[in-house]
């Protein structure tokens, strides 16, 4: 079998990302004829610009700019769900008790208009805080900068993800909401490519994912932690067991990564609900952008 390279783009390439470096610790791109080129961006949206640019083949990254370039008439296609939940907290300085006392606060995230900052306005609006306005969004990066930028007094607040929300309330930060508890279904992470490119690159696509459906499953069974926590450790925390397989088994029991990589309608549904919450898009379009998932690669949710 001929090996394929593939391009594939992301923010952090942290934790979420799991399931890939598992395929690659245990030899599934190679045993699927692939061979993957990390382009590791710093942030979503850069991630996701690489795609419709052309200088990446394909994503894992939040849909929302995909979505977004879709209702402008662009090529970018959902082909496939990396994680539809979100392993998640709002992890504020000692002084916050309350999302409540957010208010005139600095709260980092890692986009101004996708991922992070959609899913704290979803989490303040209903305590009557909402943007622009009542706090103020600050461009912080990833998640393990938004951690440097807390501790640094930069910001005041960051939705931070498995482990370092435990590793952040480890320090004396308070954990005062759980972005899962109002957003329970959601794509959290999605494969994007161009319609262009994955039409005229259909067998690599279905390769991939098929390389990924099996690192999924891999993912999902405890009885491969032994396989499985040792690369959460490496890609969330190195120094900390303790945290990674409170992480990992945080993130799994949450049911993060789903099987087959299919992208459940609801789940979708809620991506653009979200997106038309934060005036990301119109409600007339919100039927629309249903099509922005193609669904030829994955089986039906």
């Amino acid at each position: 079998m001929n090996v394929t390279e593939v391009r594939l783009a992301g923010g952090a390439q942290g934790f979420n990302w799991l399931p890939v470096f598992v395929a690659e610790d245990k030899g599934l791109f190679d045993k699927h004829g692939l061979k993957i080129d990390y382009m590791r961006l710093g942030s979503v949206d850069k991630a996701t610009s690489a795609v419709r640019d052309g200088t990446a083949d394909l994503a894992i990254t939040p849909p929302e700019g995909a979505v977004s370039d879709y209702i402008s008439g662009g090529g970018l296609r959902i082909i496939a769900a990396n994680s539809l939940r979100l392993p998640m907290s709002l992890v504020a300085r000692p002084e916050i008790g309350s999302i409540a006392e957010l208010r005139g606060k600095r709260i980092g995230t890692s986009s101004l208009t996708e991922g992070t900052a959609i899913y704290t306005q979803a989490m303040l609006q209903p305590e009557g805080l909402s943007h622009p306005g009542d706090y103020e969004f600050v461009l912080a990066g990833v998640h393990t900068t938004r951690w440097a930028a807390l501790q640094r007094d930069e910001i005041d607040c960051a939705p931070q993800p498995a482990p370092w929300n435990f590793l952040a309330e480890r320090h004396g930060y308070r954990l005062i909401g759980e972005v899962n508890d109002v957003i329970p279904e959601v794509v959290f992470a999605a494969i994007i490519g161009t319609g262009a490119w994955t039409s005229q690159n259909r067998d690599t696509v279905q390769r991939l994912v098929a390389a990924l459906a099996e690192a999924h499953d891999i993912v999902n069974d405890p009885a491969n932690d032994a396989v499985t926590l040792p690369i959460y450790q490496r890609i969330a925390t190195p120094d900390e067991p303790e945290l990674a397989a409170k992480g990992l088994a945080y993130t799994r029991d949450m049911g993060m990564w789903p099987q087959g990589l299919v992208v459940a309608p609801a789940a979708l549904e809620a991506t653009t609900d979200l997106m038309v919450r934060a005036g990301l898009l119109a409600p007339e379009l919100r039927a629309t952008a249903a099509g922005v998932l193609d669904p030829s690669f994955v089986p039906a949710g």
